[in-house]
């Protein structure tokens, strides 16, 4: 009997079929950070996408939040896996925590980004406006004081706990928008150039109006012009024939 030849395929789910978050504060924040970072790098951007470090090991996954693998091109990807990434692992991981995180959750998520090198971590829990900040010191992910702002060495992004929320800034000092912000924005801006253009568009019919009276001004001054040469003229011919007649 001829032994089976074919290897049978591993199977790497791409969903867990739970939601990308559990509440809206959540979910304006990890849009947040993908929809900046996105229009910010030329590297691949994703939030909630299975990471799959090891091949044939559909068991050692994580989704965290966001996902930042530097020198990876941009492209839709139903999952990261690193065997196909030329075995880059996502330098930067995040996650942005809900209430029902619990603090084993929060444990495992940590030592998985740890264990498959991730080299900064970054931990948000938006209620009580609390952020954690891991980063690679040899073999471990350390959490640093982010005290007076922090700037991820990697991405040059800078964090500012403000008092009201998290300001996020872009190396070139942008603050990270929030959901509907630039929209909001380009609507107003669109209305601003729709009543500059009508703006323009009445006094460009003034000045058509002005420049019309000026022409029809310019032509009356010919006309009156006109007549009085022809007046001067006929003076003219008037006084040769009285002198002719010598009665001047």
């Amino acid at each position: 009997m001829a032994r089976a030849s074919a290897v049978e395929e591993v199977f790497y789910p791409e969903t867990d079929g739970k939601p990308l978050a559990e509440n809206v504060l959540q979910y304006q924040w990890i849009v947040r950070f993908i929809e900046n970072l996105e229009a910010m790098l030329p590297d691949f951007v994703a939030g909630d996408l299975f990471w799959y470090p090891v091949k044939g090991h559909p068991e050692i996954v994580q989704a965290p939040d966001l996902v930042v693998a530097l020198g990876r091109p941009k492209g839709v990807r139903p999952s990261y896996k690193q065997w196909e990434e030329e075995g880059v692992a996502p330098q930067v991981v995040g996650e942005v925590w809900s209430p029902s995180n619990s603090a084993a959750e929060k444990r495992k998520k940590l030592a998985f980004y740890e264990k498959y090198g991730a080299q900064e971590y970054y931990a948000y829990d938006p209620e009580s406006q609390k952020l954690q900040v891991y980063l690679r010191r040899d073999d471990k992910l350390e959490e640093v004081s982010v005290v007076g702002g922090f700037i991820s060495p990697l991405l040059g992004i800078r964090f500012h706990l403000g008092k009201e929320d998290l300001e996020v800034y872009t190396p070139d000092g942008r603050r990270f928008e929030r959901l509907g912000d630039a929209l909001l924005r380009e609507e107003a801006l669109e209305e601003k150039v729709a009543v500059a253009e009508e703006k323009v568009a009445v006094a460009e019919e003034k000045v058509a109006v002005a420049e019309q009276k000026a022409a029809d001004a310019q032509q009356k001054i010919g006309l009156e012009r006109q007549r009085a040469e022809q007046a001067e003229a006929e003076l003219l011919q008037l006084k040769e024939r009285l002198r002719a007649l010598g009665l001047a």
